[in-house]
């Protein structure tokens, strides 16, 4: 059976030892992969992966972390964000290649919070970078790639993103990594969204991403691996990779009553419509 981890990172350098090892591996498993840009170099990699593999693909775009430098420290990850503005011209050579699917992983991130400016600093740098990828997307055709971080116990981010995502109106988006309520999903769903889930489905304790994929139709749901990061049970704590996206699958196929088939058939379709693959 065919799958569609929507959003990897093999381009980052997590993988630098061993990137064809695991495309090679993602492709025996009838894996697709779209590598996903956080800025300009890593961008130009998953750009140059995308033309090296077959059914690898590339999102080219920069991440809201990358607005603003700033050290980021968490569980899978400790870095200093290399802060870049949005570069328009850049990012559309890159994007105007056919194996360039999509424009990202561009949004709000509220979660990580330079020291030295307000949020309202923040959320103004971040939008204008978001907008200017919106245009882009709009004008290449191509989907938009959406991540979107809160501050703890909010949904702040998530509603700015609906705001302007309203406005603005893309014509083909998928919100990557959903962490939120299906009251939130739903809201992303009547504007034309996807749903993108990957290995923290797996794991969530709270039950509200269980809730979630008990409640979004199949036909709207994508999935992902967001690897290195987020490793479903039974990897949980290792080095993520696109093959794993299959227990993201599994878990859907269970929580939803419906065969793994069936869940690899109508999302791998979803991820095809989705990037016009």
């Amino acid at each position: 059976m065919q799958l569609y981890d929507t959003h990897a990172h093999v381009n980052l350098a997590a993988f630098k030892e061993d990137y064809e090892e695991i495309i090679k591996e993602a492709q025996q498993a009838a894996v697709i992969i779209n590598n996903v840009g956080t800025q300009k170099d890593t961008s130009k990699k998953a750009f140059d992966l995308a033309k090296e593999f077959d059914s690898v693909y590339a999102v080219v775009g920069l991440h809201p972390v990358h607005t603003i430098s700033q050290e980021v420290d968490e569980e899978e990850s400790h870095f200093i964000t290399r802060e870049e503005e949005f570069d328009y011209a850049y990012y559309k050579a890159l994007a105007e290649d056919p194996k360039v699917v999509g424009i990202g992983e561009c949004g709000l991130d509220y979660y990580r919070l330079p020291t030295d400016k307000s949020l309202e600093e923040v959320k103004a740098i971040q939008k204008e970078a978001f907008l200017q990828q919106i245009k882009l997307a709009k004008e290449l055709d191509k989907a938009l790639v959406i991540h979107c971080r809160t501050q703890k116990g909010s949904d702040d981010a998530y509603e700015d993103i609906l705001e302007i995502l309203r406005l603005e109106k893309p014509s083909r988006f998928e919100i990557h990594s959903f962490t939120s309520n299906w009251i939130i999903a739903e809201k992303f769903l009547e504007l034309g969204g996807y749903i993108g889930l990957n290995g923290i489905i797996t794991f969530d304790k709270s039950g509200v991403l269980k809730e979630v994929v008990e409640s979004c139709p199949l036909e709207r749901m994508v999935l992902e691996t967001d690897a290195p990061y987020l490793a479903p049970a039974p990897y949980r704590g290792k080095r993520n990779q696109p093959s794993y996206v299959e227990y993201v699958a599994r878990y859907i196929a269970e929580v939803k009553g419906l065969s793994f088939e069936e869940v690899c058939k109508q999302t791998t379709s979803n991820a095809k419509a989705l990037f016009k693959v």
